[in-house]
């Protein structure tokens, strides 16, 4: 079998009706006089991809231009870190065996370089510390996704709060499939499903947080579920779940940035109003509007079929990470009511934050070590001079009885 029939069957396999329209419609049906509007098409998607690598490169440029100068006009201070010295042996194992060895590990490792376990384990906590990103990194990553959420948020709520789908669900499925794309709708899908696309290609340079995974998942689960709702057309319901997401997350990012700028006081603010908007449209507006139009009021316009199931699947995945993220939202809205402080981000960086806390200690005792010393010599010191005094004392007065 050729390749070309390959593709044939796959094309037509894919695109098979059942698939992507209710029972009884055909892709003749949807098709619309230009008058009419524009049907979405999936041949559309494909200006997502050179959009996605003009955002890495739009990104590059705003780091540099814009966000560097801000975190420095702002007071974003790195940690100085001690650097681990430079032992062939170890870095070798750093980085093609464990970031973190085992006991019997450093056991062998210290054998073959000739130091003490405790100056192995050392030498690993201050090398992973050296691939710690910095907080100038963290808040170049925090205010471009704060600028895009907002100008996102900004663009969808002016072009869909005239829409009647914007007031009553129901519309979203009223004359469906037949239904045309305005072009600031089109628009807004395509640069969401770009700036996802950017991010999930450049995951890999990004900083690393406990909840990797779960924002891997997310990133591909907003991907299918923008690209699925654009081809089948539930391009209604697609700009509000997108408008739900925007709405907090640009609040998430600039309590980031005042964080990482260490303004305290104005970072727990913004942080609590984040906390309300995201548990109100994550868990209240996200399962009882959208959800519940998707999954029960779209059958009182058309029969369910397989892209009924698939985009309810996809969605109920973004609602079971909107579970998992409030409940670690509330785990610091409740240390901040009854401890009075925001427990730093909850999606802190992957690797272990005990390694740079640990330091601390390290350079308390090592501190403490110097001023015993200091004071062991300054006790010294007295004690000779007591004792130079003593003597020169008792000589002085064995010649004065000696006069005598």
């Amino acid at each position: 079998m050729s390749l070309d029939s390959m593709l044939t069957m796959l094309n037509t396999w894919l695109w098979q009706e059942k698939y992507w329209l209710p029972p009884g419609i055909r892709w003749q049906d949807t098709e619309m006089d230009n008058e009419e509007g524009r049907f979405p098409l999936p041949r559309d998607l494909l200006i997502a991809l050179p959009l996605a690598f003009a955002f890495i490169i739009l990104r590059y440029v705003f780091d540099r231009i814009i966000a560097i100068p801000l975190s420095k006009c702002l007071g974003v201070k790195d940690q100085i870190r001690i650097q681990a010295p430079p032992i062939p042996k170890l870095d070798a194992f750093y980085k093609h065996i464990s970031r973190e060895p085992s006991q019997s590990q450093v056991v062998s490792l210290g054998r073959q370089c000739g130091l003490s376990q405790r100056k192995i384990q050392t030498w690993f906590r201050h090398r992973r510390n050296q691939d710690r990103p910095s907080n100038t990194k963290k808040f170049c990553e925090a205010s471009w996704r704060f600028v895009f959420y907002l100008v996102a948020f900004t663009a969808g709520l002016c072009s869909l709060i005239d829409t009647p789908w914007f007031w009553d669900q129901s519309e979203c499925w009223r004359g469906y499939p037949k239904q045309p794309v305005a072009n600031a709708h089109y628009w807004y899908y395509m640069l969401e499903l770009s700036f996802y696309l950017s991010l999930l290609l450049s995951v890999s340079v990004d900083v690393k947080r406990k909840d990797f995974k779960e924002q891997v998942v997310h990133h591909i689960a907003t991907i299918f579920l923008i690209c699925f709702s654009y081809c089948a057309n539930y391009v209604r319901v697609g700009t509000l779940v997108m408008l739900v997401h925007d709405s907090s997350d640009f609040l998430l990012e600039s309590a980031k940035m005042l964080h990482y700028a260490v303004m305290t006081r104005i970072c727990d603010s913004l942080f609590v109003i984040f906390a309300v908007v995201f548990l109100v449209t994550r868990l209240v507006v996200f399962p009882c509007r959208i959800v519940h139009t998707t999954m029960v009021v779209s059958m009182e316009f058309f029969e369910p079929f397989f892209g009924y199931y698939f985009f309810n699947v996809l969605l109920l995945v973004l609602q079971a990470l909107h579970i998992f993220w409030a409940y670690l939202i509330l785990r610091m809205v409740y240390k901040f009511v009854f401890k009075g402080v925001v427990e730093r981000d909850v999606r802190s960086d992957e690797e272990s934050e005990g390694d740079e806390q640990e330091e601390e200690p390290e350079r308390e005792r090592n501190s403490a070590e110097r001023k015993e010393t200091i004071n062991s010599k300054r006790t010294s010191l007295a004690n000779n001079c007591v004792l130079n005094n003593l003597t020169n004392q008792r000589n002085l007065n064995s010649r004065l009885h000696e006069i005598k």
